[in-house]
């Protein structure tokens, strides 16, 4: 068997991925971790990127109406291994339970900075440039 010649994430990393989202997503939901952080806090995962062996999972997280992110990823990586612990009735068909990795998505602030820039002054004024010579 070939080896693909990308560095993209093939389809199976990718459906492995969502269905650890889910997973992880189903246990947060369900109270089944005993900390007070993450109790009292709502937290959003965008997404699940698995390993090239799929022994790895590295979820992207976002703590919504909370300033200081680093507590809330570090609270779940502290947790790290019950959560894992938990997947396993989700996720049967695999044959190693992934180690899951809790990191900050930052994904959204960067949207936020985009936006911020195509809204600048500056950008306006050589869009508006564009117009006038058309």
């Amino acid at each position: 068997m070939t080896r693909p010649t990308s560095s993209a994430p093939s389809q199976r990393m990718l459906r492995i991925g969502e269905q650890v989202r889910a997973a992880i997503t189903q246990v947060l939901q369900r109270g089944e971790v005993r900390d007070d952080v993450i109790e009292a806090t709502v937290i959003s995962i965008s997404e699940v990127r698995m390993s090239p062996d799929l022994k790895i999972a590295t979820a992207y997280v976002t703590p919504l109406g909370v300033s200081d992110h680093g507590i809330v990823i570090e609270a779940l990586n502290r947790h790290a291994r019950f959560i894992r612990g938990r997947l396993g009735p989700q996720l049967r068909q695999m044959k190693y339970m992934p180690e899951v990795r809790f990191r900050d998505d930052t994904s959204f602030d960067n949207y936020k900075k985009i936006d911020e820039l195509l809204r600048s002054p500056e950008v306006s004024r050589d869009l508006d440039g564009d117009n006038d010579e058309q």
